[in-house]
């Protein structure tokens, strides 16, 4: 057994508020098959910083002539973040972005004023066919930089930093920070992302902050998370503010993505693409939308 400790103030477990499966299923465009752990699960208050995570696959699709995907569609008032596993997708955005994402790597695009953008499978694997396997979050923006200018982070796999656990496991951490590893992703609220992949019979126990919602997502496997059991896939824990630390255990190899982050206490209003404080400023994002204020691709 294993133990990993990252030090911070904190004295005691987070405490397990629940635990889902998906809340719904269904196609995102032609090319992504999701399973929603949030907001279908009605835990949008719980897992704060975050508004959306969609689990897409994993689904192997036979080699075809035209890109699966996702076209032109517009965002609003918030980011995007993509994790490949499996797979390959190309992007490019009305910002004048483009490239692709491949297994490892993560795509965090910051749509704030408002941006175009498509996502479909890259051309090669388009052409060879094969297992697809990402997972897409939405993070909320503070109402103070709804508005600011978009962006783009790409983000390979040789860049986000390994942290091990001394029985086999690891954890990449792509946003926040662990044992001094830093992620490379810029964020304008403190959160953490961390890719956390545990072996079989593995014991690690990881501090997050103090007074960070914090949510867990077992792509595969079997584990315990605080106590709460985890099992298959696409399945969530969410637990509370008080206390850091999170202990986890697994009884067969297991892959996890742990998401923490401070709480954004604001009014959302949202509607499709767009995320943002009030009505009124929906009914603009409309407008400004039809009216092609968002640029072109």
């Amino acid at each position: 057994m294993s133990t990993i400790t990252h030090t911070t103030t904190a004295t005691q477990q987070k405490k397990v508020l629940g635990t889902y499966g998906p809340g719904s299923t269904h196609w995102v465009g032609d090319g992504f098959p999701v399973r929603n752990l949030f907001p279908s699960n009605g835990i949008q208050l719980e897992v704060s910083p975050f508004l959306m995570l969609d689990y897409a696959g994993p689904q192997y699709f036979k080699a075809a002539a035209q890109p699966r995907g996702v076209g032109e569609h517009p965002h609003r008032g918030f980011e995007t973040v993509t994790i490949a596993y499996q797979g390959s997708v190309a992007h490019r955005d009305s910002a004048g972005n483009s490239g692709v994402i491949y297994p490892g790597d993560v795509q965090w695009m910051t749509a704030a004023s408002g941006v175009l953008h498509e996502e479909m499978h890259e051309a090669e694997f388009t052409r060879s066919g094969g297992t697809f396997e990402m997972i897409q979050l939405w993070v909320n923006l503070p109402a103070a930089n709804k508005m600011s200018k978009p962006g783009y982070q790409a983000i390979t796999k040789e860049q986000i930093p390994v942290v091990p656990f001394a029985t086999g496991g690891h954890a990449r951490i792509i946003a926040g920070s662990l044992d001094g590893a830093g992620g490379p992703a810029k964020t304008f609220t403190p959160l953490n992302v961390w890719d956390v992949e545990l072996k079989a019979g593995e014991r690690v126990e990881l501090d997050v902050p103090e007074g960070h919602n914090t949510a867990v997502v077992l792509r595969k496997g079997d584990a315990t998370v605080n106590g709460a059991k985890l099992s298959g896939e696409a399945r969530i824990a969410t637990l509370g503010q008080e206390g850091g630390t999170m202990v986890f255990e697994a009884t067969v190899d297991s892959a996890l993505v742990l998401l923490s982050g401070e709480p954004i206490n604001e009014p959302i209003a949202n509607y499709g693409p767009f995320v943002m404080n009030t009505r009124q400023e929906i009914l603009q994002a409309v407008e400004d939308f039809n009216s092609g204020r968002f640029g072109q691709l």
